[in-house]
């Protein structure tokens, strides 16, 4: 048996690290080798998590954030679960130590810094590395994400809104310019952190709309929409926050510039060798709780001939296939796993 791809995750303390970990740990050809956490360092995995306990691996210290001490670790893999801003002085360092990264943040998502600067606020911390860095929609990019050193994996409603979209962009099957998208989120996607909005008592018994009328996901949902369509698209879209833990579910409306017919052959077409997008089909509308704890985003979609629209629908899990388990799927890809290594959980 070969031996086994040495990974770091860098920020693990978080929902999204959490779930890097409980998925890693289950991996066949992975094995962490180091965890940072400037709240938990000199604590062990099982202390802080101690629903690992008992699980090979787990007696590992959380450490400070020092590149160095991961790269001393013999870690060739680094994950970046950290928030947008922060990432970017960590990949650059981890890159001139030799490391393979994946960010999980917004920082490398974007092509043009300036869009980065203005949905952001800030100017972006690492432009010199935006070249390189490739976009993780394994779907999509899967060669050059294969050959890449940096990845950045997509944020969880643009993953959620791009799968559905991408293929009948391209197939020109819809206008762009009708495109409106209403998405609802699990108050794990908030991340994991003391904020009254988000605590039980605000968040139980209620629904309500945020990020309006500007989200900031749209930067990279209408970057990515554009190549598609092969010109600037400029959509509507409307996030919820919803009062479970986890998934997402995304309602997508646009306007119908073919037969409806052609909606199914063109994503069964696009997504036939796709393990982890499942076509529920015409008429079927996904349900967040057979794709929460897993990797897979689920499609389905409706036609309303009174307005010719198309209604697409697609879930996901919010932490899985919207964070660490998409990551983990390029990580795959990078490493010469096979793609569905540590992500078939049902």
């Amino acid at each position: 048996m070969s031996a086994a791809t040495k990974v770091a995750i860098v920020g693990a303390s978080g929902y999204t690290g959490l779930e890097l970990l409980r998925l890693i740990f289950c991996h066949p050809g992975a094995e962490v080798v180091a965890v940072t956490s400037r709240t938990h360092a000199g604590q062990r995995i099982d202390e802080v998590f101690p629903r690992f306990q008992g699980h090979p691996g787990t007696e590992l210290t959380f450490i400070e954030p020092d590149m160095a001490a991961v790269a001393a670790a013999r870690a060739t893999f680094a994950f970046l679960a950290l928030p947008h801003g922060a990432a970017a002085p960590f990949a650059r360092e981890l890159l001139a130590h030799g490391l393979k990264v994946i960010d999980l943040s917004a920082d490398f998502r974007l092509d043009d810094p300036a869009v980065y600067a203005d949905f952001y606020g800030h100017p972006h911390p690492a432009p010199e590395l935006l070249n390189e860095a490739v976009f993780g929609l394994p779907e999509v990019y899967p060669e050059a994400i294969r050959s890449a050193r940096l990845v950045a994996s997509p944020g969880c409603y643009p993953t959620s809104i791009m799968l559905p979209l991408l293929p009948l962009l391209r197939q020109k099957l819809i206008e762009p310019d009708s495109i409106a998208v209403s998405s609802m989120s699990g108050v794990s996607g908030a991340g994991r952190k003391a904020d009254l909005p988000l605590i039980f008592a605000e968040v139980n018994e209620s629904v309500r709309s945020y990020g309006l009328p500007r989200h900031r996901h749209l930067s990279e949902i209408e970057q990515e929409l554009g190549k598609a369509a092969g010109h600037p698209v400029t959509i509507s879209f409307v996030p919820h926050l919803i009062p479970v833990t986890a998934g997402i579910c995304t309602t997508i409306f646009a306007k119908l510039t073919d037969s409806y017919d052609r909606v199914a052959t063109t994503l069964q077409k696009a997504y036939e060798n796709a393990p982890f997008v499942r076509l529920r089909g015409p008429g079927v509308s996904p349900d967040t709780k057979h794709v929460t704890g897993t990797n897979y985003l689920d499609i389905g979609w409706h036609h309303d001939p009174r307005t010719g629209r198309l209604i697409l629908q697609s879930t996901e899990d919010n932490l899985g296939k919207g964070a660490a388990g998409q990551a983990l799927q390029s990580f795959n890809l990078m490493a010469g796993h096979r793609e569905t290594d540590g992500l078939r959980s049902l």
